[in-house]
């Protein structure tokens, strides 16, 4: 089923942002957890992470009111992000197909700037990003399979 959730970026504390959010909702974190960059695989032509980096947050997730799921990552400078007021929120949908994804991805991409291609991610989902003409940031993550 299609849902929708808030992503936040943080520049490298994450943790402690998830924690407060928890102590005010409740519940437990979803998703199996906490993962760090660290646990990210090494794939040929990619950038090792820096031991500075390896324990920060790359995926964590909360549910907190009606089914909602708050989301966060870290964005270290030391990754080539810089986190500003503004660009620290995006919208995350999450289409059932891929078709459906392509057709938003398209939508919300005319007169924007693509940040991401949506493409095949190692952690299974058919994943990319936008920012529309109107400056709202956009995570589009499919997790149907190619039959």
């Amino acid at each position: 089923m299609s849902k929708v959730s808030t992503y936040l970026n943080f520049p490298r504390n994450t943790e402690e942002a998830f924690n407060f959010y928890k102590s005010v909702f409740g519940g437990e974190f979803g998703g199996g957890g906490i993962a760090r960059f660290g646990d990210i695989p090494q794939l040929g032509g990619t950038m090792p992470i820096a031991e500075s980096d390896k324990n920060l947050i790359m995926h964590i997730e909360l549910p907190i009111l009606g089914g909602h799921v708050l989301m966060g990552t870290d964005a270290p400078e030391t990754m080539g992000f810089k986190v500003n007021f503004g660009n620290n929120v995006h919208i995350n949908l999450e289409p059932d197909t891929r078709q459906e994804t392509k057709k938003l991805f398209d939508a919300l991409s005319i007169d924007g700037q693509v940040t991401m291609q949506l493409q095949d991610t190692f952690w299974g989902a058919y994943y990319g990003s936008c920012t529309d003409k109107f400056g709202v940031q956009w995570m589009f993550n499919c997790t149907e399979k190619i039959a």
